[in-house]
């Protein structure tokens, strides 16, 4: 088993496929890229992607390898989404400085439920042979007897290759505590991959790049259990061209969820894209084909804001629907044309104690998510950065009360959100 450094030129591509993973930027790294390739090209391939139930919603950084699923299965093969009910109850140390929260039975229910949207969005799951499945791994984790995990798995692990990854390494190379709950998780995402080859015939996971050594612990595990090969793929860590981790914001994660960020605030986290980013977003994130991605890549100048509108239309429409697209794009040249209220803002709604005694600009600006703190929002109004209804504001003790609502309150051009 081998890692491809650059695998993208490794070799000529069997499948199409293999062609289209390569040219719209989802491969990273893979263990063998060339039997990757054979496989696909030989018939239907089952591929699992795992995500913890953190959280009751995904955010956009978790999209890569979900659109990549998507590519395979529009080509004709089974993604296979494996929710961590049971590893969620573990915590993945990849690349942390601290161990995870804990989170209740009951927390990790209620996520699971929230986090099945999104594949059902992107995903045509049934009982055909390139349906989407998805599966808990809480059904088998769950019932692991210790004394039979030990035995029977891990006997094939050794410590000190586990050490050697750099999620571990890392870790432990800053002094940070690594738990034995935590050193545990490589191993479990292992049976995760060993598991769905019994039951699916899954033959490559794939994940982010920061689950390289998790991904390799599993090819290893099937192949010295069950003497198959198997194999293992990352999609990129992506960055923004300014060097951003992507889906970050300064008002946090981007979520995919509306009930966690309305479908018009995350059109406008696609719109805002950073210029160079626009054609490497469309690849990844929208589903064009790439000749017209191409085309639209040519655009310079001013013209680049029709291409990133339509990043933000096609991008919105795969995951909160083309309704919701086009009322984000009509919101948006209603709200920085007009300079009006206008309906499908984000909206904050102040309570009577709030509308009778006034709450704070700088407050608001905060609880919009417009300034990651009261600091940024008493440096915005003092560089006259914020506006209400239009008006540029320079008092940075000014107070909203019930006799100034309806507003609407602007950080710069491109932030907006309604007070009522």
């Amino acid at each position: 088993m081998t890692q491809a450094d650059n695998p993208t030129s490794a070799i000529e591509p069997r499948s199409a496929i293999t062609r289209t993973l390569v040219e719209r930027g989802y491969v990273n790294q893979v263990t063998y890229l060339a039997g990757v390739d054979r496989a696909f090209a030989a018939g239907i391939v089952p591929v699992y992607a795992g995500f913890d139930a953190t959280a009751d919603s995904l955010h956009v950084g978790h999209l890569m390898p979900i659109m990549a699923l998507r590519r395979l299965q529009q080509a004709g093969h089974k993604p296979i989404v494996l929710i961590g009910g049971g590893t969620t109850r573990i915590g993945d140390p990849s690349f942390r400085s601290a161990a995870r929260p804990m989170l209740s039975e009951g927390e990790i229910s209620a996520n699971v439920a929230g986090i099945r949207k999104v594949f059902e969005r992107l995903l045509i799951f049934g009982d055909g042979p390139t349906d989407a499945l998805m599966v808990n791994n809480a059904d088998w984790l769950d019932r692991m007897a210790w004394i039979d995990m030990l035995r029977d798995v891990g006997k094939h692990f050794s410590v000190n290759r586990m050490l050697s990854f750099d999620s571990v390494k890392t870790r432990l190379e800053q002094q940070e505590n690594l738990s034995f709950l935590e050193f545990n998780y490589m191993i479990l995402q292992a049976v995760d991959y060993l598991e769905l080859f019994r039951r699916t015939g899954c033959r490559l996971q794939l994940g982010g790049g920061d689950q390289w050594g998790n991904i390799v612990n599993g090819v290893d595990l099937v192949r010295r259990i069950e003497g198959a090969e198997v194999f293992g793929m990352t999609t990129p860590l992506l960055t923004t061209a300014s060097g951003a981790k992507m889906g970050k914001t300064a008002a946090g994660a981007i979520w995919v969820n509306e009930d966690r960020l309305s479908p018009y605030d995350y059109w406008q986290f696609w719109r805002n894209t950073e210029d160079a980013d626009a054609v490497r977003f469309l690849k990844l994130f929208t589903d064009l084909p790439l000749d017209e991605i191409e085309s639209l890549g040519r655009a310079e100048g001013a013209a680049l804001n029709a291409v990133k509108e339509r990043l933000a239309n096609e991008a919105t429409a795969l995951v909160h629907g083309a309704d919701a697209a086009r009322q984000a794009q009509a919101t948006a040249r209603q709200a920085f044309g007009a300079g009006e209220a206008a309906e499908g803002l984000p909206t904050v709604r102040l309570s009577d104690e709030e509308r009778a005694n006034g709450v704070s600009l700088v407050e608001l600006l905060v609880r919009t998510g417009m300034a990651s703190s009261k600091s940024e929002a008493r440096r915005a109004i003092a560089g006259r950065g914020i506006r209400i209804d239009g008006d540029v504001v320079e008092d940075i003790e000014a107070i909203i009360k019930a006799n100034t609502l309806p507003l609407q309150l602007s950080f710069g051009r491109k932030r907006h959100a309604v007070v009522t």
